[in-house]
């Protein structure tokens, strides 16, 4: 059973769905317990670092999570997923991560396109990824596949041999991050139609 972890922010059931479709058994579920029953993780988000820290902390999720983590069980970040995994952000001010991931959390500024005009922040829509590391995650997914994002900030590691994917959105961006069973996307496969169900699929059949 994969666990999506509830911690009141996220696309839960969307993801819950795609992962269904894709072929898994998929729990909701904000129980410390389930989560540490689960064979693998899944850690939606939307919103705001901060919040989704507090939520976590309140709802006694960090600790299983961690632990669950550790113990090398294959843990998927989406979006917001992706970026408290991280040390810092500068979202509403410096606010600290879970610490698993080295490095920073950042502001898109909508600046860097050749054009030289400002692009729109947050960055929504259909952008291409370009493939740095051969993971099974990318299986059966072509180098410039194209994914759906929905964010204001990205991950800045300090690591970069844990760069899986980047983004160009006039910077060139890590858009997923690979360390060990840790799997995480800036971009949304639940709201990537084929090539999203695809990696839900590869990230079900990962064993660490």
């Amino acid at each position: 059973m994969i666990a999506v972890v509830d911690y009141g922010m996220g696309n839960l059931r969307s993801v819950q769905k795609a992962l269904e479709k894709a072929g898994y058994s998929a729990l909701v579920t904000s129980s410390p317990q389930q989560i540490a029953d689960a064979r693998s993780l899944v850690l939606p988000g939307v919103g705001a670092f901060k919040d989704c820290i507090h939520n976590l902390k309140i709802l006694n999720l960090v600790e299983p999570l961690i632990e669950s983590i550790n113990k090398g069980k294959p843990f998927l970040g989406i979006c917001l997923g992706l970026q408290i995994l991280f040390t810092e952000s500068e979202e509403f001010g410096k606010s600290l991560g879970l610490n698993l991931v080295k490095g920073m959390v950042l502001r898109l500024s909508g600046e860097g396109n050749a054009a030289r005009t400002r692009l729109k922040v947050p960055h929504m829509g259909w952008n291409s990824i370009s493939i740095k590391k051969d993971l099974p995650l990318f299986s059966g997914i072509e180098d410039g596949s194209f994914f759906y994002f929905v964010h204001s900030y990205y991950v800045v590691p300090d690591d970069k041999d844990t760069i899986a994917t980047t983004t160009r959105y006039g910077i060139e961006f890590a858009s997923c991050i690979q360390r060990e069973n840790i799997f995480a996307c800036q971009f949304h496969p639940e709201k990537s139609q084929q090539v999203g169900l695809q990696l839900l699929k590869n990230f079900g059949k990962i064993r660490w």
